[in-house]
């Protein structure tokens, strides 16, 4: 290469003096760019360090930290007095294909049904706005104990914040079986008891490690797509069951589908319809599971908000064959970014659940389950419980009271005595998508009951056209507004 090329090369290497990164780093880059792009050849000599710094305007040691550097990573060969070059052992670049770049080759089976799984699964986008479902009322929760207690692990690091025991947090599954017997009926022992990324990490172990390729699991319909999701990613055959108001019908899967491995439920109170599964229908599903040899996941992913009485017993305590699991999350009682959610498996699963655990992440986060345990012990968090629970049933009540007043002659209310959502029925005929898509476009968010239906289930398992409304995390004026706004799309005005 002619000199005079090499020095326009050199000159035009792109350097910014006003950036925070060193020159020397810049440097490096820019030539470590140019030798991958081939525009500085394998073999080509540079020229000496000072008529580099003459070139460039800059000092010496810039140069020779740069050359270091590349050196190092072997783009660079040198010795003393002989001169620098680039390595002979960097390829020649090849051409780029013709047309946009795109995979090196295709996804695998497997890999194609874990991203495609949750495409069809609702992603909350933007600012809070009425009425946004799942979500709990963040500004409740007491931040400034949280990081108070987050700051006191921090100033005493101990043997814990190495790798940590894939089940998770001692202390904090020991306090997690004490509250669990006390709220939800659950009798267990912390070595049942597994600290998950989320809840839905917890689906995600579960699908993959109690299902083979092309097992049928019972799913209902409407239910929640996140969970449908891991159970395709899995290969599972989803197989929807529909839900009326007494809950999961047993009978017709039993009837449809009796060889299913696995059933996913929410018994407590139905996503999005709201129900609660009925004794009877709790008995037959634990029936049908010990007969076939099924696995049955209890999803109960928001018990703790229950306007009406006590929560109600967990499907799990009623368990004496050791079918369930026990799927909770802490998202909804503190707060979503948390990322903190825990199973409870029978005996003879927790260990293979460990297992998993362990090849998925080594172990979740450890400062969040310590600063949690102490939230537990010191009372924080039976407290936040009740104010909040408090604080949700106001909502409820404004919502409820709301739609009788602004909209009885256009939607009944769906079970109203526990969670964070209200199932709302058009009592006319409307289209869910247009509803939603309207009020998309009036700031308010509205999602349809049919986003809950599995895409090939029969009319059987599709819930009359309605809505889910999220009133917990809402504040007054913004419930009145969406009402209103509500209003004006289902009287088309």
């Amino acid at each position: 290469m002619p000199a005079s090329h090499m020095n326009q090369i050199i000159a035009a290497l792109p350097l910014d003096r006003s950036a925070a990164e060193p020159l020397f780093r810049q440097l490096y880059g820019a030539i470590k760019a140019a030798i991958l792009a081939g525009s500085l050849p394998p073999g080509m000599q540079l020229p000496p360090t000072r008529d580099f710094c003459r070139l460039l305007g800059v000092s010496r040691q810039t140069v020779l930290n740069a050359y270091a550097q590349l050196a190092a990573e072997g783009y660079l060969d040198g010795a003393v007095g002989r001169g620098t070059f680039i390595s002979a052992a960097v390829p020649r670049p090849v051409p780029p294909a013709a047309g946009a770049p795109g995979l090196l080759r295709p996804l695998s089976a497997r890999g194609q049904g874990v991203v495609t799984a949750m495409r069809q699964v609702a992603f909350h986008r933007g600012p809070l706005r009425a009425f946004r479902v799942g979500m709990p009322r963040i500004d409740h929760f007491p931040f400034d104990v949280w990081n108070r207690l987050e700051a006191r692990r921090w100033r005493r690091p101990d043997h814990q914040f190495g790798y940590s025991d894939p089940a998770g947090f001692l202390p904090l599954r020991e306090l997690l079986c004490v509250y669990l017997k006390a709220s939800r009926g659950i009798h267990c022992t912390p070595q049942q008891i597994v600290i998950t990324s989320g809840s839905q990490q917890a689906l995600f172990l579960l699908s993959t490690i109690l299902l083979a390729p092309g097992d049928a699991a019972w799913m209902e319909s409407p239910g929640y797509r996140g969970a449908s999701g891991p159970l395709r990613a899995a290969g599972a055959r989803v197989f929807p069951v529909p839900v009326d108001a007494q809950g999961l019908d047993v009978a017709y899967g039993v009837a449809r589908c009796p060889q299913a491995k696995l059933a996913y439920v929410t018994p407590s109170h139905q996503m999005p319809l709201g129900v609660s599964m009925s004794l009877p229908r709790r008995l037959a599903l634990l029936a049908w599971a010990a007969r076939s040899k099924a696995w049955v996941v209890e999803d109960d992913y928001d018990s703790e908000y229950r306007y009406a009485g006590a929560p109600l017993a967990s499907l799990q305590s009623l368990d004496r064959d050791g079918c369930v699991v026990y799927v909770g999350t802490l998202s909804k009682v503190l707060f979503p970014g948390l990322r903190l959610g825990y199973m409870v498996a029978p005996p003879a699963l927790a260990e293979a659940l460990v297992q998993a655990k362990a090849v998925m992440d080594r172990h979740t986060a450890i400062v969040p389950q310590m600063a949690l345990a102490d939230f537990i012990a010191e009372g924080h968090f039976g407290r936040h419980v009740r104010r909040t629970r408090d604080s949700n049933a106001q909502r409820r009540d404004a919502l409820v009271r709301g739609i009788a007043r602004e909209l009885d002659e256009q939607l009944t209310c769906g079970p109203a005595d526990s969670g964070l959502d209200l199932c709302a029925y058009f009592r006319g005929g409307h289209d869910e998508e247009a509803v939603s898509r309207a009020g998309l476009a009036r700031g308010i968010e509205l999602r349809p009951l049919g986003h809950y239906a599995d895409p090939l289930a029969g009319p059987a398992c599709i819930a009359p056209p309605g809505l889910l409304l999220g009133f917990a995390a809402i504040p007054p004026a913004e419930m009145a507004h969406g009402l209103q706004e509500l209003g004006r799309i289902l009287r088309g005005r």
